[in-house]
């Protein structure tokens, strides 16, 4: 029939299901997941918030590094989408921890993306003065890992 736009009803969205990715989001520091099944696509997906000081504190000027890790001179950032480790291995010594002294070159940690496991080196010498990840936490591309001084 000319004209007639009625379609069958297509799949219907899990509300539960979208809710369970939003928690896993949360459980997980990620800012989108998209699944398929059936045909359906469900992408899910939040803004990063970017504040870093208390909101108690009055406010003053303060340098931009120290808001926005990413900005810092010394930021080690992802190069890649993975999971994040400190140690080569579970139970291991960390590569380095807050405080230690590090030459260009030295592994930090190690990236795991697509079942290789990438060593991060130091991008120059000095001391590390921050470890902004969880061991095992999943990141993204660009996300600042570390901060070296």
């Amino acid at each position: 029939m000319a004209g007639d736009d009625t379609k069958a009803p297509g799949p219907v969205v899990d509300e539960e299901m979208v809710r369970s990715l939003a928690r896993l989001l949360d459980e997980t520091r990620l800012t989108e997941i998209e699944i398929e099944q059936g045909g359906l696509r469900v992408r899910v997906a939040r803004q990063a918030a970017m504040a870093y000081a208390p909101a108690q504190e009055p406010a003053r000027a303060m340098p931009a590094a120290a808001l926005d890790p990413s900005q810092h001179p010394g930021v080690v950032a992802s190069p890649m989408v993975g999971t994040a480790y400190r140690a080569p291995e579970p139970g291991a010594k960390p590569f380095c921890e807050v405080g230690s002294v590090v030459k260009a070159g030295d592994t930090l940690l190690v990236i795991e993306a697509m079942k290789t496991l990438n060593q991060i080196p130091a991008p120059k010498a000095g001391t590390v003065a921050q470890i902004l990840f969880e061991d095992a936490q999943p990141v993204e591309f660009g996300e600042p890992l570390m901060i070296i001084e």
